[in-house]
């Protein structure tokens, strides 16, 4: 996720729905208490579910020709338990449920705080397969202040589920550290197209509506979710080593995008050079007529708003950075996938990284000029939003605002750091060897740490401990006399 200039004071403002938002379930009875659960993530405690792994989502939705009506749903989740579950949890809000069914048979429901709670006729066993089909709506209307799940566009819907808005849109297991395949079937009234993450598998007319199905060929955490609906042209080229690229724009934006579009395969050219292959099978840019305040890296499908390459005041230097930065993050935070949210850094911090490493080399902006400067405001960062690796938590009400500058130039000035630390080579193998050993997965702060250690063969401990936890920024190495402003000096910057 990336913030663009105009909107990045309205988005610390501006929040997804409070965990209060209202639940709208037409439940069965079910025995009680029922309570929410959570894996205990320190920024999302109620965030996931413990007991189960969730290896596919079977998605349904059935856009009925405006978006300010709720969509028909059907959610199937294949799933493997762990335990004895007599009650299953699920992460959803925003919506109503009709039915929900355990391995074939009806289950009653109820809801506790964000979560659907399950109750199967009979408990599941642990080490056994679950499927649980849920028949829901799913509402593009929001109640809040802010957005989060379904993003209204001008002719259409999107999404941008991060950090914790994929279970607004449909139930789901709703944290990174729990990935899966995806099965995604959209059904639209003529005149309209839908493109969802993965590649099409299939195109069924009948009457005068078509379902579209898309399916993932590497797993996807639920915050990365895509479907794009609108009146769209799905625009082709190729990448390379024949890697399909298809963007999705406004029909009548077509040529006008273009220019920006033809760039994106020497980018992906440009960030194979510097950490290895592409992880995906596909890859293009969801044009989205809307005003979400950010650019968001979902999987296959970056998502970005048609303002960004309209608005003549933005260098077209920088604007292709920012390409650059939802780009890699298809390597650093949708391949690799933070372990606890407490690990963005890892995504936003190497996002930033490559954004600034591209300028420099593209439009001769220096990155140790952009460094410097970070190093500057690092404390004050650090005293709003906490260090890198233990941002705060979220502000009431304002649950994306783990998404502060600690983790986006304050990260990777630690990166930058790393490199001055152990040198350019040490550095660059680092960056391959991460993305090739937790392709597909998931990983933390320490595993980074670890492998750091193992290939600059020394322990690297204590430079982390000071770079990522740190209240305060420690000196940087090469650049003894780069000085941190003291945060009262930059009150209301």
């Amino acid at each position: 996720m990336l913030l663009t200039p105009r909107t990045r004071n309205r988005r610390i403002q501006g929040a997804l729905l409070a965990s209060a938002v209202s639940v709208c379930l037409v439940a069965a009875s079910a025995p009680s208490p029922a309570t929410p659960l959570g894996i205990g993530d320190r920024l999302f405690p109620y965030l996931g579910n413990p007991g189960y792994d969730v290896k596919s989502y079977d998605l349904s939705f059935t856009y009925p020709g405006v978006n300010d009506r709720p969509l028909a749903a059907i959610t199937t989740i294949d799933a493997v338990t762990s335990e004895r579950l007599e009650r299953v949890n699920l992460d959803y809000t925003h919506g109503k449920v009709e039915s929900v069914e355990v391995n074939g048979a009806p289950a009653t429901f109820t809801n506790a705080g964000e979560d659907l709670v399950v109750t199967p006729r009979d408990p599941v066993p642990a080490g056994g397969w679950m499927r649980i089909t849920v028949r829901h709506s799913s509402d593009p209307v929001n109640t809040g202040s802010g957005d989060g799940g379904w993003v209204r566009t001008k002719d259409g819907l999107a999404m941008a589920n991060q950090a914790d808005a994929g279970h607004m849109v449909f139930p789901c297991n709703d944290h990174p550290s729990d990935k899966a395949m995806f099965t995604i079937h959209v059904t639209v009234p003529d005149g309209y197209t839908a493109v969802a993450n993965g590649l099409p598998s299939g195109v069924d007319r009948a009457g005068k509506s078509t379902t579209w199905t898309y399916r993932t060929a590497h797993p996807m955490a639920t915050e990365l979710t895509q479907v794009s609906i609108g009146r769209s042209s799905v625009l082709h080229r190729e990448g390379p080593h024949g890697l399909p690229v298809r963007d999705v724009v406004p029909t009548k934006d077509s040529k006008l995008l273009e220019p920006w579009l033809k760039k994106t395969p020497d980018q992906i050219a440009w960030m194979e050079s510097k950490v290895g292959p592409y992880p995906f099978e596909t890859y293009g840019l969801l044009m989205a007529e809307a005003q979400t305040g950010f650019e968001l890296e979902t999987q296959t499908l970056s998502l970005f708003e048609r303002g960004l390459f309209t608005e003549p005041a933005l260098p077209k230097w920088y604007v292709e950075s920012i390409m650059v930065h939802e780009l890699s993050h298809q390597w650093f935070g949708d391949s690799v996938s933070p372990r606890a949210w407490s690990d963005v850094w890892l995504n936003e911090g190497h996002a930033t990284w490559y954004e600034a490493l591209y300028a420099e080399e593209k439009a001769d902006k220096p990155m140790e000029t952009r460094m410097k400067a970070a190093y500057r405001a690092s404390d004050s960062w650090r005293a709003a939003g906490g260090p890198p690796a233990a941002p705060k938590a979220p502000s009431p009400g304002q649950k994306i605002s783990i998404f502060r500058p600690s983790v986006y130039d304050g990260a990777a000035l630690a990166l930058y750091a790393l490199r001055q630390e152990i040198g350019h080579p040490a550095f660059e193998r680092l960056e391959r060897a991460w993305v090739a050993l937790h392709r597909d997965g998931t990983a933390t702060t320490a595993d980074f740490e670890r492998l750091a250690s193992d290939l600059a063969n020394r322990d690297l401990s204590g430079f982390f401990r000071t770079w990522l936890y740190d209240t305060k920024t420690p000196p940087m190495p090469g650049h003894p006399d780069w000085k941190s402003d003291a945060p009262k000096a930059r009150k209301g910057a």
